[in-house]
């Protein structure tokens, strides 16, 4: 059959379209491009810019949880509690992960006891991957914040301190508050400040992923386990203590006192058994305590008045030039030096050297100095520990005052023989007390329970020391200035002080400072007591009126906690004379 140029093929025909050479080329080099691009893409994000995308993708779903560390005891020297850790909780919130409603938000609020617009704004913090609601509330009122099934809200297990016996021992244990950061305590004051260290422990921490509802998925790495903190045992004596603080809170109210400090020593360690300060505050809720964190017997210094004239007796009898029964002239009750004149409150005659303690004379006490050489005094000072800090590791540790011998007048090295141009601590005023209690050793002081007896210092004979000692009875027996220092069944001895309060214009006539230091039993000293009567306003001021009654109650009540042996009868408290009698050189 013929063909026919317009009759279709049954036969198909391919069209093969071919590109020219530099299109073909272009396409390619387009593809190439593209694959570099997503390689280049990919390089950056896994390699180069991976951590940025890991802390977003964790910052979604990954937490790192703290495991807070329970911060160690802080307990007497008999194990009973005076700061402890109790477990509370912490409610917080990841603001992007939060899903709550107008009706949770207000009982999220009102559980918390905050305000509604409070806790908007912290769960509209959309910045922040953690927030506090609240920090430190009890177990079961977080069980009905978590109740409500916010999603985004969780707890974290904190420890709340605890102060046992409250602002008995405010002052010596102190106080903490929270760390930053979900950290735990830190401490603010006293031991709690100068022990944190110890006392904190290392914190613990747990990795893991959350979804969205807050819920744990998994633990993304090994649990780091909390290390607890260190116990730390003080040295006194929390039955001693309590009495202490009930005995000084009342002479400080019946006086209407500005304020007082006791200290209680176990005179043969040198450890402190009790440590008193009114006014005081309470640790567990440190609130308007402005002034009345400081610990006086150790940080507040003040002139000790006739307490010190124990040592410069001792200082006399160690120089060879005078012994207990030395007369020395003390009439007519007045000593000039110079411009100045030295003053008794009673004008007495002719004084043995005992007599001179036991009557508190300043011109006594005076003439004794100016017999010694300035620089031979001022070492049994500086032996004593006066001038110096005590080194016992508390916050605010004062040194007192002592100036050098160089500089001294006559004046002035006489007017220091009965406590004035000088300062102490409570704490320092206590220890000095130490060598008249040890046959003439030193004993370093501590408020830390020790393991055994520390080395003293041998700063007086003990024939020096005992001669001393002897004379700190006759002070407390009819004719001296503390009678009622007294304790019923035992032999007491000590010293009263009466000092003017140094104002910014020198002496103020119509403030002092009552003090007395004493120890028994006298035949063997166990303890030894301080006591400081800040500012008495109630008409009474002297050291023998204020202060003494104060050691008598405190040791006899310690004496008999310990059951020590009496070593008078029990009718050897004889109080004679008034308060005119007790009356001291000042």
């Amino acid at each position: 059959m013929a063909f026919h140029p317009f009759m279709r093929s049954s036969v198909n025909t391919q069209v093969i379209v071919k590109l020219p050479a530099w299109r073909r080329r272009l396409l390619l080099i387009a593809v190439l491009l593209g694959f570099a691009a997503l390689l280049g893409r990919s390089i950056y994000l896994q390699g180069i810019h991976k951590k940025f995308l890991q802390d977003k993708g964790d910052a979604r779903y990954s937490r790192n949880l703290v495991l807070t560390s329970q911060r160690g005891k802080i307990t007497d020297r008999n194990g009973e509690l005076l700061a402890i850790s109790t477990p509370v909780e912490s409610v917080w919130a990841s603001p992007p992960d939060v899903q709550i409603d107008a009706a949770q938000t207000k009982q999220v609020a009102e559980l918390l006891n905050l305000k509604l617009d409070a806790v908007k704004k912290k769960l509209a913090n959309s910045e922040r991957e953690f927030v506090y609601l609240k920090r430190r509330i009890s177990p079961e009122l977080a069980a009905k914040v978590m109740k409500l099934g916010v999603s985004g809200v969780d707890l974290q297990r904190e420890y709340k301190r605890y102060y046992p016996a409250g602002e008995v021992t405010a002052h010596l244990v102190g106080f903490t508050g929270p760390g930053d950061k979900g950290a735990g305590d830190r401490g603010l004051e006293g031991f709690e400040l100068e022990k944190n260290t110890s006392l904190s422990g290392v914190d613990g921490s747990r990795r893991v992923i959350k979804d969205r509802s807050g819920h744990i998925i998994e633990d993304l790495q090994a649990v780091k386990v909390p290390q607890d903190g260190r116990d730390v045992a003080l040295s006194i004596d929390l039955r001693i203590q309590y009495i202490a603080h009930r005995e000084l809170a009342r002479a400080v109210a019946a006086h209407k006192a500005q304020a007082g400090a006791v200290v209680v020593l176990d005179a043969k360690t040198g450890e402190v058994l009790a440590m008193a300060n009114v006014p005081t505050y309470n640790p567990n809720n440190p609130v308007n305590i402005k002034g009345k964190t400081r610990n006086r017997a150790i940080v507040d210094t003040f002139e000790p008045g006739s307490t010190l004239k124990s040592v410069i007796a001792a200082a006399g009898l160690e120089s060879g030039k005078f012994t207990p029964e030395t007369k020395i002239q003390t009439a007519p009750g007045h000593f000039s030096i110079g411009p100045a004149t030295i003053h008794d409150s009673h004008p007495q005659g002719i004084l043995t050297v005992a007599e001179v303690i036991q009557k508190s004379s300043n011109v006594g006490a005076s003439k004794i100095a100016l017999a010694l050489d300035r620089q031979f005094m001022w070492n049994i000072y500086n032996e004593l520990g006066l001038g110096h800090v005590e080194g016992i590791g508390f916050p605010g540790e004062a040194s007192g005052r002592l100036r050098p011998y160089k500089t001294w007048r006559p004046i002035e090295q006489a007017t220091m023989s009965f406590g004035h141009g000088i300062s102490v601590t409570l704490l320092q005023l206590a220890r000095l007390y130490t060598v008249f209690a040890n046959e003439g050793e030193l004993r370093p002081v501590s408020l830390l329970k020790l393991a055994e007896i520390p080395v003293g210092q041998q700063v007086f004979s003990a024939v020096t020391a005992n001669h001393v000692k002897d004379m700190l009875e006759l002070v407390v027996q009819p004719g001296g200035t503390a009678v009622k220092a007294q304790v019923l069944g035992y032999r007491v001895g000590g010293k009263t002080g009466t000092a003017h309060k140094l104002g910014d214009h020198g002496y103020l006539d119509d403030k002092y400072v009552a003090s007395f230091v004493g120890l028994a039993p006298a035949s063997d000293p166990r303890f030894i007591i301080a006591v400081m009567i800040d500012e008495p306003s109630n008409g009474a001021y002297y050291g023998g009126t204020v202060a003494a009654p104060v050691f008598s109650t405190i040791m006899a009540d310690t004496l008999r906690l310990f059951a020590v042996p009496q070593d008078a009868p029990n009718n050897n408290v004889v109080l004679e004379g008034n308060d005119e009698d007790v009356k001291e050189g000042i």
